[in-house]
C-alpha cells in the first residue's frame, strides 16, 4: 500500500466514508478523510493527493467553494464531484471550475471505479508529460554546449541531469570557459524556462551599488535614488537569477544573499519590511572558493548553500578534440555576420588552432576566427589571418612560407633546406605546399601563387600531379 495512489475522501456522511475507504482499500488504494471542505483544502495544502472524492453539499465549506480553493493551489489533482442533487446546473459550475467527473448518489460503484482508474491514468499520463517535456528541454539545452569530447559529454549529461531541479548551482572554471553557457543551458532545462534569466556580473558593481542592483532600493535611500526600484531578485521572480564572478562579492553583501537564499526573503536599500522571492539561484566563479573560504575572504557558511551542486567547466586545452567543431562554428557564424563566404579552415591553420594553448579559453578562440574571417580574402581561412602568436603555435615548418620569394634576393650565406634544388622541383614543392594550405582549392592556390587557374593546372598536368 506504501505505493498506491492515495485518495481524499470528502463528505460530512461518517458512514458514506467508511464505506467509500473499505471500497477503495479493497480496489489497492489508500484512502484519507476530511469531514467538511475547508478541512479538504488545507489537507491538499500540506501534501498532494492522487485524487479527491467530493460530496457537494457540507455545513461548513461546500463541495463547489472547497473545488476553487483546491483549483487555485493545485489544478493537477483530478477532483471527483459527488453529489445527491443530479442538477445539470451544479454539474456544469464543477466541471467549468475544473472538476474531473461528475458522480450521482447513490454511487454506481462500477462507474465510480471505471470513472477513478480514468483520473488516475490522467495524472499519471500528464505526470509523465511533463517528466519527458523536461527530460527533452534540459538535453535541448544540454546540447548548445559545443563538443565532441569526453569532458563535454560529462559535462552535458550533468546539465541535463541537474537542470530540472531547484537546487543551487556552483559553476567553476576558468575565464572565457563558457559559464554563463552553462547557466543559461540549467534555465532553459528547468520548469522555470519561461520565466526570466537575470544576470548580475558582481565584479562589474561597487558594494553599494550591486547591493542596490541585488534587492533594488527606496526612494531617498542613499544620494541619487530619486524612485523606488526592483532589484535583479525581484526581476527573476519565478525564475532564475546568474551570479557572475561571485567571487568578488564583499563578505557584508555575501551575508545579505546568504540570508536572501536561506529565508527566500529580500529587503529594499533602506526599507525594513522583507520581500517574499522565488528564485533559483545559479553562481559562478574563476576563483577557487575552498581557498577564499581558507583565506577568510569568503564565508563558508554560504559557500555551502550555493554549492549543493558543484560543475567543473574544462578549459579549452583539456578538450582540444572540440576545437574544429567550435572553430567552425564561430567560422560560420562570422561569415554570415560580414557577408563572406568561407568554406573552412586551411590544414596548417586548424594545426595551428589545435596546438595552441588557449590561455583565454573559448572566448580568445571566438575572438581569433572572428579577426581572421574579416582578415580573409580567400575561401579558407589560412595561417596568416590568425594572431602572430596563435599562428605560432603550428609546430611545423610551413613550406610555402619556406620557399623564397623569386623577388626577394637570396642571402650571401644561405641555410635553407631547398638550396641546391632544381627550379622545377622547388616549383614542384611550391605548388604542394599551397594546394595543401588551401586544402585542395585550386582557385585559391593559383591566387596565392600569382598564376592563373589555366597555368596551375598545366603545371600539375607537366608535374604528374593531377
Amino acid at each position: 500500500m506504501t505505493n498506491a495512489p492515495t485518495i481524499l475522501i470528502v463528505d460530512d456522511d461518517q458512514a458514506h466514508r467508511t464505506m467509500l475507504r473499505t471500497m477503495l482499500r479493497g480496489w489497492q488504494y489508500s484512502a484519507e478523510e476530511a469531514d467538511d471542505g475547508s478541512v479538504a483544502v488545507s489537507k491538499v495544502q500540506e501534501r498532494a493527493y492522487d485524487a479527491i472524492l467530493m460530496d457537494i453539499r457540507m455545513a461548513r465549506m461546500s463541495g463547489i467553494e472547497a473545488l476553487r480553493h483546491i483549483m487555485a493551489h493545485n489544478p493537477a489533482i483530478p477532483v471527483l464531484i459527488m453529489t445527491a442533487y443530479s442538477s445539470v446546473n451544479t454539474a456544469v459550475e464543477a466541471l467549468k471550475i475544473g472538476a474531473y467527473d461528475y458522480l450521482t448518489k447513490p454511487l454506481d460503484f462500477d462507474e465510480l471505479k471505471l470513472t477513478l482508474e480514468r483520473a488516475l491514468d490522467h495524472t499519471r499520463l500528464a505526470s509523465e508529460n511533463r517528466e519527458l517535456r523536461s527530460s527533452l528541454s534540459a538535453g535541448q539545452a544540454a546540447s548548445r554546449i559545443i563538443g565532441r569530447s569526453e569532458a563535454v559529454r560529462r559535462l552535458t549529461e550533468l546539465v541535463a541531469t541537474v537542470a530540472p531541479s531547484d537546487a543551487t548551482v556552483l559553476i567553476t572554471g576558468e575565464s572565457g570557459t563558457g559559464k554563463e553557457l552553462v547557466a543559461r543551458a540549467i534555465h532553459e532545462g528547468s520548469s522555470r524556462r519561461d520565466r526570466p534569466l537575470v544576470t548580475v556580473n558582481c565584479a562589474a558593481l561597487t558594494e553599494s551599488l550591486l547591493e542596490s542592483e541585488l534587492f533594488g532600493h527606496e526612494k531617498g535611500a542613499f544620494t541619487g535614488a530619486d524612485k523606488k526600484r526592483d532589484g535583479r531578485f525581484v526581476q527573476a521572480d519565478g525564475g532564475t537569477l546568474f551570479l557572475d564572478e561571485l567571487g568578488e562579492m564583499s563578505l557584508a553583501l555575501q551575508a545579505k544573499l546568504l540570508r536572501a537564499l536561506q529565508q527566500g526573503e529580500i529587503q529594499r536599500v533602506g526599507s525594513d519590511n522583507p520581500l517574499r522571492v522565488d528564485v533559483r539561484v545559479i553562481a559562478a566563479t574563476n576563483r577557487n572558493l575552498t581557498a577564499e573560504v581558507t583565506a577568510g575572504r569568503f564565508r563558508e557558511d554560504l559557500f555551502y548553500r550555493l554549492n549543493v551542486i558543484g560543475i567543473a567547466v574544462p578549459a579549452l586545452r583539456e578538450r582540444r578534440d572540440d576545437i574544429p567543431l567550435l572553430a567552425g562554428h564561430f567560422l560560420t557564424r562570422y561569415a554570415e555576420r560580414n557577408r563572406k563566404m568561407l568554406k573552412g579552415f586551411t590544414p596548417q591553420a586548424m594545426n595551428c588552432l589545435v596546438n595552441y594553448d588557449w590561455p583565454g579559453n573559448v572566448r580568445e578562440l571566438e575572438n581569433a576566427v572572428e579577426r581572421a574571417v574579416i582578415m580573409s580574402m580567400g575561401e579558407y581561412v589560412t595561417g596568416r589571418e590568425l594572431p602572430p602568436d596563435i599562428a605560432a603555435a603550428d609546430g611545423e615548418t610551413d613550406i610555402a612560407a619556406a620557399v623564397p620569394d623569386t623577388d626577394t634576393p637570396l642571402p650571401d650565406t644561405v641555410h635553407d633546406p631547398y638550396a641546391g634544388l632544381s627550379l622545377e622541383n622547388l616549383e614542384r614543392r611550391a605548388i604542394e605546399a599551397t594546394l595543401r594550405e588551401c586544402a585542395d582549392n585550386k582557385s585559391e592556390a593559383a591566387r596565392q601563387l600569382g598564376i592563373t587557374r589555366a597555368t596551375l593546372h598545366n603545371k600539375l598536368k607537366k608535374y604528374g600531379m593531377e
